[in-house]
């Protein structure tokens, strides 16, 4: 089973094409479900996640920067947003590893999703999604059925990103 897993983690792509139809709102909430087990300094689970189904709402989400256009053609949307107080010194890192967990379990449950930066568009995404000030929206996601299949783009090989002991000291492998 652990190298299904591992074989899972390593085939999710980036989806920017999706079909038309939408995903089931219930297999959605299942993705949501397995992204509230991501791990939180002091287990504080900061994060609030933001169905978008609303047309409107997503065209002007797809148009805040040149890479949000995935959320222009696909059937919702989530955002994952963060209450900065729940975890102020971490929510930044909190609420990337609850999107990272809803985006693995959407792969394994047959959906496509694309991560769109939000950070630099915060005061926009806050005034499109009605945030308070307190709330930061940390992800954008693209979420639908891929109507796509790209092939795996190129990693750098383990001796290039691993060090021993010290950063610069290679690791013979």
């Amino acid at each position: 089973m652990s190298e299904i897993l591992l074989e899972l983690l390593k085939s999710r792509r980036s989806i920017r094409r999706f079909k038309p139809e939408p995903p089931p709102r219930d297999l959605v909430l299942k993705a949501i479900d397995v992204a509230r087990y991501a791990p939180s300094a002091r287990n504080s689970q900061p994060w609030r996640f933001i169905i978008i189904e609303d047309p409107v709402i997503r065209q002007r989400l797809g148009g805040i920067h040149i890479y949000a256009r995935p959320v222009l053609n696909a059937p919702l949307a989530v955002v994952v947003a963060c209450m900065n107080e729940e975890s102020p010194t971490s929510y930044l890192l909190d609420c990337a590893n609850a999107t990272i967990y809803f985006m693995l379990a959407a792969h394994a449950l047959g959906l496509g999703t694309v991560w769109i930066q939000t950070l630099r568009n915060v005061k926009e995404i806050r005034e499109i999604l009605g945030l308070p000030d307190n709330v930061t929206p940390v992800s954008l996601l693209a979420v639908g059925y891929p109507a796509e299949n790209p092939a795996l783009r190129p990693r750098k090989p383990l001796e290039e990103v691993v060090y021993l002991n010290k950063y610069g000291e290679p690791l013979k492998i």
